[in-house]
């Protein structure tokens, strides 16, 4: 039988959902890298299985795969989609709702409108990992904060942070003269990075403000980047550059930051849309 399938985007950073709970899903690494072909495919930055939680401490579990069918441990735009795909065709109807990822149970606030649409989403993304071990990044210390990378003729200066996934940030004073399209799979794929990283190169514009782009591991430019985002809000504290609460302007459009210091937490807000629905040939 044919699988089943939503098309959804967060600012942009596009996803091809499907539920487990009605349907089986085979290979899902080659079903990720077939759906988010653009030419071919339904065109996704990747493919996000959603179904029954393995515990009581969620509602539902989230599987996330890039579009080179690598897996992802999570995904902040996709998080929101998959809260509003659940909340809106009936797959979880809690609020707050409670997701299982590969980084851990996230929990999700759900602003609704009148008619019960989900128009906005607040992601709990809990306490960035900062330890270089962790994240994890080839040096020692306890923190990467503004540490040299060297690239090519350049030496380029790097904070690192994860939230279940790694990132790698780069502030600069221009976002536009930045060569991400050329650097992006070169520092993805850096030394420095046993695990390959995300990469965001940010310009600070306000204390309060700050313009991203991203390389995104195992898929490329994006239009945004949910964790790459709190990581950005994470990295502008620990340089200095940036107050605590944040919005980060993306190709794609805006996502609020606040990193929580009596908890130590990030929360990321921002909205997510349904495109279309369809079937995709179950072979």
């Amino acid at each position: 039988m044919p699988l089943k399938f939503t098309k959804m985007h967060g600012l942009g950073n596009d996803y091809v959902l499907m539920s487990l709970f009605d349907q089986r899903v085979r290979a899902p690494a080659e079903l990720a890298r077939a759906l988010s072909d653009r030419h071919r495919g339904v065109g996704s930055d990747g493919l996000i299985l959603v179904g029954p939680p393995e515990s009581d401490d969620a509602d539902v579990r989230m599987l996330v795969f890039n579009a080179d069918g690598s897996r992802a441990q999570m995904c902040g735009n996709g998080i929101r989609c998959l809260a509003k795909l659940c909340h809106e065709h009936g797959l979880a109807r809690q609020n707050p709702m409670r997701i299982a990822t590969d980084a851990g149970v996230l929990t999700l606030e759900l602003t609704c409108t009148a008619d019960d649409q989900v128009a906005l989403v607040r992601v709990d993304m809990g306490a960035p990992v900062l330890e270089p071990w962790r994240i994890p990044v080839a040096l020692g210390g306890q923190r990467v904060v503004a540490a040299p990378l060297p690239l090519r003729a350049h030496v380029l200066s790097v904070t690192c942070v994860s939230f279940g996934n790694p990132h790698a940030v780069f502030f600069t004073d221009d976002v536009s003269s930045e060569p991400l399209a050329q650097w992006g799979p070169e520092i993805e794929r850096h030394p420095l990075f046993p695990e390959r990283i995300n990469v965001h190169f940010a310009q600070v514009l306000a204390p309060e403000r700050v313009r991203m782009i991203t390389w995104e591991r195992g898929t490329g430019l994006t239009h945004a980047c949910g964790t790459g985002a709190s990581a950005v809000c994470v990295a502008g504290v620990l340089n200095r550059l940036t107050e605590r609460a944040i919005t980060a302007e993306l190709p794609g459009g805006e996502l609020s930051l606040v990193w929580d210091e009596p908890s130590n937490h990030v929360f990321m807000t921002g909205p997510a849309t349904e495109v279309f629905q369809g079937q995709w040939p179950d072979e």
